[in-house]
């Protein structure tokens, strides 16, 4: 986090749909361990293409493939592994003694919302004299903030806990306790050599850290601190678990693999979200239009960009008051607020991606380029990293969106998958205030005057290191199968693989020499409905964006598919369909 700029979570942790916009692409179908997948084959006795899928996946045996498909919460691990999580008990045991006041600090997105919901809530059933707060995006930017620290002082608490953040706040935090104040920082983001000096730490990532799982969101490790506090104060298990909705939606919001802990978590918080929601999943769910069972491509795309829209538009405060809602009334209000928010944020992200799509059209220079910088001051701080997003799927290329903030111009930048990008805008440090982010994603500060010499810069670097092939989108290929295996079966175990994220993600698969019915068509100017068939096996699918390639289908060849497995549902009757990604002639 450099000069206020949020570097975390700049980019989906899915792989954007390219299907939307028509582009070569690169096909890689993954190697598999045949050996391995024929031994997972036989103790499973399921279809060899879902058990190559498995073996990819680091399930090769039959336990591990019970465990993956029946998680069990019994799987999860002892809190007490975590370091730290001792003397963080300690502490707030010694808070509820004294009577001391607790603030529960966290970040604007879904990550930070739902840890400090879940905190919060949790400690509430136990104690009184505590408050939440979050960051204002804009005055005071990501992470542990000095005014934060300044309204602990002022109004009297003596222990802050951060969720989400507070592993880099070295000095904020050195600071508090000149004040007075404890620090309980509760973080997943990867630690540097000092840390800060709070009375404890607790982040898996951290060395001599045992805990077996590493990979846990913000709000797993606050869930991570409750189950240890319960355990302590003998409440029973399902007190923790009361907020696993919350947990499961800060999963699927923010970049962790799909496996392990976050696998079980994920899995029993869509139970609890779909049996008995959070008053606030349940409010936005509703806003959303949403009717059916919550999945987990529900919380990433209805419920995940409501509750960030609240940092992005306007105060992320009410994001927290929607999710600790005593009534759905209460959190309907909020959910209001929130959804009022998004309907904002999407009409900025939309005009502001027609706006620098525009610039770059109308400059042959812009277009022809291996990078793109765009930059116009009176464009959202809040969206541009979605905009940018939204330049790759037209352009694919690494991208800057700047606009004006404050006298400085200050962005956001995404890569395609492979390019360090990080690197690449450290190289151009020369022309930057302060920059900051990783290998996929990277915030910016510098004068306004030297965009320009930064859109050189950028240009020159990404030039002369990217290799051409990253410039080409890559469809992950998961295994080769034909019509005749696609059946009610083999879907319903596909489903229960769910639920889907980085590491884990819906299975996707090539059928090959497959024929055109000559009963596809163009529908609405833009997309397929596709009319296929292989060794008499007929399948409807649907490919959007897809009008362009229609002319491939009518040259009445043999076409090689690319696609996802989904459910059709019209008038009571549910059938099979292909959700296609790509398609391309047969190889002779």
């Amino acid at each position: 986090m450099i000069s206020g700029i949020d570097t975390r979570n700049l980019f989906s942790p899915y792989p954007p749909d390219y299907s939307n916009t028509y582009m070569e692409k690169r096909w890689n179908i993954t190697i598999t361990n045949e050996r391995k997948s024929a031994t997972l084959q036989q103790a499973l006795k399921i279809h060899p293409a879902i058990c190559k899928i498995l073996v990819q996946r680091g399930i090769e045996t039959f336990e591990e493939a019970k465990h993956f498909y029946r998680p069990e919460l019994e799987g999860l691990h002892d809190p007490w592994l975590m370091k730290g999580m001792k003397e963080a008990v300690q502490r707030i045991e010694e808070a509820f003694t004294n009577t001391e006041k607790i603030l529960v600090f966290g970040d604007y997105d879904v990550d930070g919302t739902t840890s400090v919901a879940c905190m919060y809530q949790f400690l509430k059933t136990v104690y009184s004299e505590l408050d939440f707060y979050i960051p204002h995006r804009y005055r005071e930017g990501y992470g542990v903030s000095k005014a934060g620290i300044d309204f602990a002082k002022e109004t009297g608490f003596s222990l802050i806990i951060s969720l989400d953040c507070g592993i880099k706040s070295v000095d904020l935090i050195a600071y508090a306790k000149t004040l007075d104040i404890d620090f309980i920082v509760c973080d997943h983001h990867l630690p540097d050599t000092e840390l800060p000096p709070a009375v404890a730490i607790l982040n898996p990532k951290q060395k001599d850290c045992h805990y077996p799982y590493k990979e846990l969101c913000g709000c797993g490790v606050g869930f991570k601190l409750i189950t240890a506090l319960a355990q302590r104060l003998g409440l029973p298990e399902q007190s923790a678990f009361e907020y696993l909705d919350l947990v499961a939606t800060a999963i699927a919001a923010d970049i962790v693999p799909m496996t392990g802990e976050n696998r079980i978590l994920a899995y029993y918080g869509l139970k609890k979200a779909n049996v008995k929601p959070n008053n606030g999943i349940k409010a936005l769910a509703q806003l959303s239009g949403l009717t059916k069972e919550l999945h987990i491509n529900n919380l990433v795309f209805m419920i995940a960009p409501r509750v960030n829209a609240a940092g992005r538009m306007d105060d992320a405060r009410k994001a927290v008051q929607l999710f600790i809602a005593e009534s759905y009334e209460e959190a309907l209000h909020y959910a209001e607020r929130l959804h009022s928010d998004n309907t904002d944020r999407k009409e900025a992200d939309s005009s502001i991606t027609e706006e620098a799509l525009a610039l770059i059209e109308s400059n042959p220079d812009l277009i022809n380029r291996k990078s793109t910088v765009v930059f116009a001051p009176h464009w959202h701080k809040g969206v541009v990293g979605i905009v940018a997003s939204r330049l790759i799927e037209r352009y694919y290329r690494p991208t800057i969106v700047l606009t004006q903030s404050g006298e400085y111009a200050a962005g956001s930048a995404r890569s395609v998958p492979g390019f360090n990008l990080y690197e690449a805008i450290h190289a151009c440090k020369e022309h930057l205030l302060g920059y900051g982010g990783h290998f996929a994603a990277a915030g910016m500060t510098l004068e306004v005057h030297k965009v320009e010499a930064l859109r050189k810069k950028f240009e020159e670097i990404v030039a002369a290191t990217i290799p051409e092939e990253l410039l080409i989108p890559e469809i992950v290929i998961d295994a080769e199968i034909n019509f005749r295996d696609i059946k009610e079966s083999f879907y319903n175990i596909i489903c229960q693989m769910e639920p889907f994220g980085p590491e884990n993600l819906r299975p996707v698969f090539i059928a090959k020499n497959v024929w055109d019915t000559g009963f596809s068509k163009i529908v609405k100017e833009e997309h397929i409905r596709f009319v296929l068939k292989q060794e008499n096996i007929t399948l409807t699918g649907i490919g959007f964006g897809m009008a362009e390639k229609f002319h491939l289908l009518q040259l009445k060849k043999p076409v090689d598919i690319v696609f996802k497995i989904d459910e059709n549902e019209w008038n009571g009757q549910k059938s099979l369909q292909l959700r296609m990604i790509d398609f391309r002639l047969s190889q002779p």
